[in-house]
Formats: C-alpha cells, structure tokens, sequence
C-alpha cells in the first residue's frame, strides 16, 4: 500500500515537468534496483512504490486524476495502484523490462507449436438453419506428414538444438536506455521458435512436418442457429509446425432467405393475401408452415395490418427451451380491375352504405364521342 505522496516519492514539486520526472525516477531506479541493493526487499518494494508514482505522474490524464482524488482516482480504492497493471507480469516482469533477465534465459515454451486456426462459410438452406443439420465441409489445410510422423526430418535422423538461441525459441538482444539495459526478445528466425533446426529435412514435407491436402469434418448444425453465427471445432484446424498440435476450426453459418419467410428472433413471420369481399365477411385459409399446413380462420371485417399468431410453431431455442411462434401479417387486396357487372354490384353496395364513390368511368372513346357530338 501505497500511503505517501507520489510527488514526494519522487522528490519533485506539484509542478514539475515531464523531462523533471523523469530524471528524477532515473535516479531513483538506478538507486533502488535489486542488483545494487543485494536483493533488498524493502529496495524492492520502494523500487515499485515509486514506478507506480512515475507511471501515474507522467500520464497526463492519470495525473490529472491523481490531483483531484488522490490514489483513489486511478484505481478506484485507497490502496493505489499495481505496478503489473504497467508491465502485464508483476515485478519480475518489470525488472526485464527494464534491466533484462538477470539469467539471460527465456520464460518461453519451446517445441513444437501450436496449429493456427482455420476458418470456412457453411451456407444453409433456411430450414436447415431452424430445424439443424448435418452438413460436411471440405476444407484445404496443412496436416502432419506421414512420412516423417510430423518431425520434419528425414527417416533415420533427428533434429538438433538450434545454434542461434541455444534452443530456446528466441534471440535476444540488448540496448541501452535512460534506465540501463533494456533487453528484447523475438523469435528466432533460424529455428521459427521451435528451439530446434533439421539438417536432413524430410523429402516430401522440406523438413515442415506438414503437408497440404483437403480434409472432409461433419459438421453439426444445432436447431435454431441464426445467420452469421460461428461454430468452433476443437483441434480440426491446420497441424502445428513440426509435430505441433493442431488450431482450431471456425466455421461460419450463412443462411439463405426464405421466400415466405422472415426470422424474427425465435419466431417466423409472413403475410397473407385475401381479397376484400373475404376480408369483409370471413373466410378460412390453410397457410403452409415450416413443419406442416395449418387452418387460419379470417373472421368478418378483418382489415390489413391484423396478425394471426400459431404458437409452437417458430424457430425451436437453442437449448431445447420450446419454440417460438409464427406471426401471420394479413394484407387486404383492393381489385384493380373490374367487369360491369362486378363494379355495378359494388356501387349498389356503396349506395346502400351510404358511401360516395366516383361516377362511373366511360371509356375513352366514349368520351371522344360526347366531346365530338
């Protein structure tokens, strides 16, 4: 805990500059290093009190923060702040990142890695995206040699340590800072971070442990998936580099439009057409779902914009919580084109309704005629 002013920590004034705190941490961290104190604990813990000070000072919104509130400002609680929230590793990880590994030796797994990962489109028809599937994807990827059983090297030969990182994966290398030694680290381009190299490869994968070909996976599609929904397949991606264990396969579900359907959420929803007389006095329609035909009763006087909902008969949930519904949007048609017969029947009709309508349409020779005459 972190209880003293970081100003006064670091020796300097509420008004001091970036370049000021900054030599003034210098000269601390220079001062309070492990290997100048012999491995001090009480060094080590003011080391990352005042790391923790530089930190939050020379960000000029933390510091900001700092002068208005304090240590609670930053973290949100009196106990200020972690210095591995700076340096991801806690201590230990802020030492190398300042002054290297006092070791010179690398926290890095070597052997053989990790396979990456591989991606493909599964396009689904829209049932099978509701109902779920089993589908086969064909996807082109690196696996492991079976000449060499994935080693890289020839029959009869094995691998060596690599001579430019002594087998650990990675090469190092140092510079100076403000601070001292400042020590990275990036994989080695001899060996490509397995920490081995083949002299002998093998002929038919050139010492990779791998070849290329296309492999088949069942997939299964679970009932209810939607559009763009991704499903991983646990070690189904491309082998990992010499032996390495295989990534992972991501396949991604596009689904196909339906022509009478629309998804909404765990429900399915279409229009119905019905003529104005069978709006006006009801009528029954069988309407095809998904799963099966079912009766839809119109009752008199139904207008456009009414829904008709069958329930159960939706998108099932995933998980096997039930399904969801169809939602029936009903649409009115208005006939556009009418015999004599037809259109006087409907003006009786507006007349007895009381309902003005236009006057009746003479055709355009009709017309011709009387402008003539």
């Amino acid at each position: 805990m972190m209880a003293e002013d970081y100003y006064s920590l670091l020796g300097v004034s509420r008004s001091a500059s970036e370049d000021e705190l900054k030599s003034a941490y210098r000269k601390l961290a220079r001062a309070l290093h492990p290997d100048a104190n012999g491995g001090d604990p009480q060094a080590e813990a003011r080391f990352k009190e005042v790391t923790v000070a530089y930190e939050t000072l020379r960000d000029p919104e933390r510091r900001r923060r700092y002068d208005m509130f304090g240590p609670e400002g930053i973290q949100g609680s009196p106990g200020g702040m972690d210095p591995g929230a700076f340096f991801g590793g806690g201590l230990g990880g802020l030492f190398d990142a300042f002054f290297g590994s006092p070791s010179g030796r690398s926290n890095r797994r070597t052997g053989p890695m990790r396979g990456s990962d591989a991606e493909v489109v599964l396009r689904l028809e829209f049932e099978e995206a509701v109902f779920g599937a089993r589908r086969d994807v064909v996807v082109r990827e690196l696996v492991r040699c079976e000449e060499c059983g994935g080693s890289g090297a020839r029959a009869g030969t094995t691998a060596t340590r690599c001579p430019d990182c002594g087998g650990s994966g990675e090469v190092r290398r140092v510079r100076q800072s403000i601070l001292g030694q400042v020590v990275t680290a990036s994989t080695c381009p001899r060996c490509r971070g397995t920490g081995e190299v083949i002299a002998s490869p093998c002929p038919v994968c050139r010492g990779e442990g791998r070849v290329e070909e296309d492999r088949t996976f069942t997939v299964e599609v679970p009932a209810g998936v939607e559009d763009g929904t991704t499903l991983r397949l646990n070690g189904r991606g491309p082998s990992g580099l010499r032996g390495g264990p295989p990534g992972d396969l991501f396949v991604h579900l596009s689904v196909a439009p339906h022509e009478r359907f629309e998804r909404a959420g765990d429900d399915l929803e279409t229009t119905v057409h019905v003529a104005m007389t069978q709006a006006a006095l009801g009528t029954a329609l069988v309407v095809e779902l998904l799963d099966g035909a079912e009766s839809l009763v119109i009752p008199p006087g139904s207008q456009t914009g009414q829904t008709f909902r069958f329930k159960g008969h939706g998108v099932p949930r995933l998980g096997g919580r039930g399904r969801g519904d169809v939602i029936v949007h009903l649409v009115v048609d208005t006939p556009t084109e009418l015999t004599r017969s037809q259109e006087t029947l409907l003006r009786q009709l507006a007349e007895e309704r009381s309902e003005p309508v236009n006057e009746h349409s003479e055709g355009i020779f009709s017309r011709l005629r009387s402008a003539l005459s």
